[in-house]
């Protein structure tokens, strides 16, 4: 079956006796075990639940792997991968990353013997050197945040792999519709859930999936042994969001690429970080998520002070659009000095566009773009 398909056909509840349509609700912190043997499928929700080894089930799928893993939240997913490093281990991530990532490589893995450092992934040369003798993990996102750039992820497999290394992929800007890392070389993908995945700003979630079942056995030892999982009735609207993703992302997309083009010709509008190469060829399956700069930072602020439907938010992927400023907001964690050098404008706006008519949506950045240089301009 292909993606679109496999979204809304698969087993909702394996064993159930009513045969439920949808995937039922266990809403069970125990299950009882067979009375002689003292065994069954389940026991402790924590160990396993059967809402959320459906979605488990789903997400392997989806991407083509061998092992799902429902987490609490993106970052709870990122932790279990992590876990998987030992004291004295290294990351190379990155440059442009989610700013919760870079405060959990920055902050709290080092208190586990865990440090990172970073390299431009769409530099291959610059990773190449970049790798050490204690490197143990190349952490990349399909496309990066904010500057949505899509390194090479067949290429930097392979570097990962020459050197005895994992590469992990964060896709939840692609999804696994528009990129399936595994299927390219990568050893395990997270997602943010809570962003494309759900689509609809009610849930907090993450998910691991890798396509080694040994490194399976190992995520479930980190998931099962920490216990960071997803409670049953959030693995439910996940289940449900997830079912019409392929036409939310459509919509998405086309929106997308009209609002971008539309940015690329504005006058108060400086730079557009738009997923695509000189062909255009990434333009259908980078997203929906533009970045661009006025050159101003006050200017920016006014801007997302008129918006009327985008809504201020820290996340992305909602049916809803959304904008950040993510020097404020999603990358505040990531200190300025830290940001300067990494050539983060301060400017820089985030936008998430959603599934509303695309004219409402350009006519509101227009009026919003328009009074932020018009309050700009001197009196008289």
């Amino acid at each position: 079956m292909k993606p679109d398909t496999q979204l809304v056909h698969f087993v909702p509840c394996p064993g159930d006796p009513f045969h439920a349509s949808a995937t039922p609700i266990y809403q069970t912190a125990t299950f009882a075990l067979d009375q002689q043997t003292l065994t069954a499928p389940f026991d402790y929700a924590r160990s396993g639940n059967p809402t959320r080894a459906v979605l488990e089930r789903q997400i392997a799928v989806l991407e083509g792997g061998a092992r799902g893993f429902a987490f609490a939240s993106g970052l709870a997913a990122l932790t279990a991968v992590l876990r998987l490093l030992e004291v004295g281990d290294e990351v190379l991530a990155d440059n442009d990353l989610y700013g919760g990532t870079y405060r959990l490589l920055s902050t709290l893995m080092p208190r586990h013997g865990v440090h990172a450092r970073y390299v431009d992934a769409c530099d291959l040369d610059a990773v190449a050197r970049a790798f050490t003798a204690r490197t143990r993990l190349l952490l990349v996102e399909s496309l990066s945040n904010p500057h949505l750039r899509a390194a090479d992820i067949a290429a930097l497999a392979r570097l990962a792999h020459a050197r005895g290394a994992l590469l992990c992929v964060d896709n939840s800007a692609r999804t696994p519709l528009l990129c399936q890392p595994l299927a390219h070389g990568a050893d395990l993908v997270v997602h943010s859930a809570t962003k494309y995945l759900s689509g609809h700003g009610d849930v907090t979630a993450g998910l691991a999936v890798t396509r080694d079942p040994a490194l399976g056995e190992r995520l479930y030892a980190v998931q099962n042994g920490e216990g960071a999982v997803l409670a049953p009735f959030e693995t439910f609207l996940l289940l449900r969001g997830m079912k019409t993703l392929a036409v939310r992302l459509r919509q998405q997309q086309a929106n997308a690429r009209v609002v971008a083009s539309w940015l690329a010709t504005q006058p108060s509008v400086t730079h557009v970080y738009y997923p695509r190469d000189a062909a255009g060829a990434l333009a259908r399956d980078g997203g929906a998520v533009i970045s661009f700069t006025t050159g101003d930072c006050a200017a920016s602020r006014r801007c997302i002070a008129a918006l009327r439907l985008f809504s201020p938010c820290v996340s992305f992927g909602s049916v809803q659009s959304s904008v950040c400023l993510p020097c404020e907001m999603s990358h505040k964690s990531i200190p300025a000095d830290v940001r300067a050098q990494r050539g983060f404008a301060e400017d820089l706006v985030r936008l998430s566009i959603g599934i509303e008519d695309v004219d409402d949506l350009v006519a509101d950045l227009a009026q919003a773009l328009v009074g932020s240089v018009a309050e700009a301009l001197p009196a008289g």
